[in-house]
C-alpha cells in the first residue's frame, strides 16, 4: 500500500491526472477493504508497521476524506498549481496513512510533526484571506510548543526499556507528570478546550480541501494517539483522568454555548467539532470497553459528518462569497435541492438514530455515567445544546429573507454527488458496527 501511494507521484505529472488520481484512491480503498483479514489482532505486521481494528477504520476514512476533498477542489484543477495541490494532498495522506500504521513510537512521533508541515503549506497557499498567516503561526507554535516534551518523554523511556516498540514501553508509574506531557501532546489535536483557539482560526482561513482534512483526519491524531497510549500508561490513566475529565466536561458545554454568538458558518461547524471531539476523550478517559469503542465510533462519524459540512458551507461560498448568517437566508427557495442534505447532515451531527454518531454517543453516555454518575447532567447539556446549534445552523441558513430571490442555482451533478456519499457512509456504516 506504501509503495502503491509512492508511485503515485509519478501520476501527477500526466496529463489528466486529476482524474487518474481520484481513480487510484478509489481503487486503493476497494483493495485494502478486501484484502484485510481483521479477524486476528494485527494483519499485515511488519518490523516497524502493522494494521488492526483502529487504524484500519481511521485508514479508510483517511482515503475516503482524501478522495472527496480533490473532488470538491474543482477549481483548483484549472489554476497552474494544480501539480503543487495533488503532491501535498499525496503526501499529507501518505503521511497520515504512516501515523496510522506505525508501531513504533518514535516514527509516530516523526510522522505526527511531519504532518504539520504539509498542512501549513496547504493553508497558506490555498487560504482565503491575508490572515491565514497568523492563524498558519497558531497551528505551528501550538504543535511546536505541546510536542517538543512529548519528544523528551519518549527518550525518557527508551532510556528504561530500550526500546522504541509499544509491546515494551508499558509505564506502570503514576506520575502526573509523565501523563501530563503525554497528554498535552495529543489534546492540543484532538483538541481540548482552553487548547483550541488554533482549531477555529485554521477553519475560517483553510480552503474547502484544507478544512474537510483538517476536520476529518487532523483531530484524529490526537484520539488515535490517546488510544495507543491508554493501554502502555494504564496506571498513570487510573490515577489521573480525572483533571482533564473534569475540564473537558465543562469545556464541552461552553464550547456549544460560544457556537450560539458565531455570525460565521465555517467557524460554527469548527466550534461544532471542538464539542464533539471533546465527547469522544470524555470516552478515552473513562478507561472502559464501552467508552474507547463509543469514542472510536463517534471519531468515524465526526469525520464523515464536519467534512459533509464544510462542504456545504463551501457550496454556498461560491456562489454567494459570503459564509455570514446575516446574509445566508432562505437558501430554500435559492438552492432548494441542497436544502435535504443540510438537513440530514445536521440531523446526524446532533446525533439522530440512522447515522453511525448515534451509536458512539449511546456507548460514551453509559461510559462517563459508569465512571462519573453526574456526568449524565453535562452530557444532557452538551446534547441539548448541540441540537440547539445544529438547528440554528439549519433554519438560519434555509429560511428566512432570501436576498437572491431574482434567481435560483440548481446546483452541479459533483456537488450533489459529495453530499450523497456523506450522508450514505453515515448511514451504511452502522452495518459494519459489530466489527468494533
Amino acid at each position: 500500500m506504501i509503495l502503491y501511494m509512492i508511485f503515485l507521484i509519478l501520476n501527477i505529472f500526466m496529463l489528466n491526472c486529476w482524474f487518474i488520481f481520484q481513480f487510484m484512491f478509489s481503487l486503493i480503498f476497494i483493495m485494502i477493504l478486501i484484502s484485510v483479514n481483521l479477524s486476528i489482532n494485527f494483519s499485515y505486521i511488519t518490523y516497524d508497521f502493522g494494521l488492526d481494528v483502529i487504524s484500519f477504520g481511521l485508514i479508510m476514512l483517511c482515503i475516503m476524506i482524501l478522495n472527496l476533498m480533490i473532488f470538491s477542489s474543482n477549481l483548483i484543477k484549472v489554476e497552474i498549481n494544480m501539480v503543487i495541490f495533488l503532491s501535498v494532498c499525496l503526501f499529507l495522506c501518505l503521511n497520515i496513512i504512516m501515523f496510522f500504521l506505525s508501531l513504533n513510537v518514535f516514527l509516530m512521533y516523526i510522522f505526527f510533526e511531519l504532518s504539520l508541515i504539509f498542512m501549513i503549506i496547504m493553508l497558506l497557499g490555498w487560504g482565503y484571506q491575508p490572515e491565514r498567516l497568523v492563524s498558519g503561526l497558531y497551528l505551528l507554535f501550538y504543535t511546536i510548543f505541546s510536542s517538543l516534551p512529548f519528544f523528551l518523554l519518549i527518550l525518557y523511556l527508551y532510556s528504561f526499556s530500550f526500546s522504541f516498540f509499544f509491546d515494551y514501553l508499558i509505564c506502570l508509574s503514576s506520575s502526573f507528570l509523565l501523563y501530563f506531557i503525554l497528554m498535552f501532546s495529543f489534546l492540543v489535536k484532538a483538541p481540548m478546550f482552553i487548547l483550541h483557539f488554533w482549531l477555529p482560526k485554521a477553519h475560517v482561513q483553510a480552503s474547502v480541501a484544507g478544512s474537510m482534512i483538517l476536520a476529518g483526519l487532523m483531530l484524529k491524531l490526537g484520539g488515535y494517539g490517546v488510544i495507543r497510549f491508554m493501554f502502555m500508561f494504564e496506571v498513570s490513566f487510573m490515577v489521573n483522568s480525572y483533571i482533564f475529565y473534569s475540564l473537558i466536561i465543562w469545556g464541552s458545554v461552553l464550547v456549544s454555548l460560544i457556537c450560539f454568538i458565531q455570525g460565521d458558518m465555517k467557524m460554527m461547524i469548527a466550534y461544532s467539532s471542538i464539542s464533539h471531539m471533546g465527547l469522544c476523550l470524555l470516552g478515552m478517559l473513562s478507561m472502559s470497553l464501552f467508552g474507547l469503542m463509543g469514542s472510536y465510533i463517534l471519531m468515524i462519524g465526526h469525520g464523515i459528518c464536519s467534512s459533509g459540512l464544510f462542504c456545504l458551507a463551501n457550496i454556498f461560498y461560491l456562489r454567494l462569497n459570503s459564509r455570514s448568517f446575516y446574509l445566508i437566508k432562505g437558501m430554500v427557495l435559492y438552492m432548494p435541492s441542497i436544502s435535504m442534505f443540510w438537513f440530514l447532515l445536521c440531523s446526524f451531527n446532533m446525533s439522530c438514530p440512522p447515522s453511525i454518531n448515534f451509536i458512539g454517543e449511546v456507548l460514551i453516555l453509559s461510559s462517563m455515567i459508569k465512571y462519573w454518575s453526574f456526568s449524565l447532567i453535562y452530557f444532557l447539556m452538551v446534547s441539548f445544546f448541540g441540537s440547539c446549534f445544529c438547528m440554528y445552523l439549519y433554519l438560519y441558513s434555509q429560511h428566512g429573507m432570501c436576498f437572491y430571490v431574482f434567481s435560483c442555482s440548481p446546483g452541479e451533478v459533483r456537488e450533489y454527488l459529495i453530499s450523497f456519499i456523506h450522508v450514505f457512509m453515515l448511514v451504511f456504516l452502522i452495518l459494519l458496527v459489530d466489527l468494533f
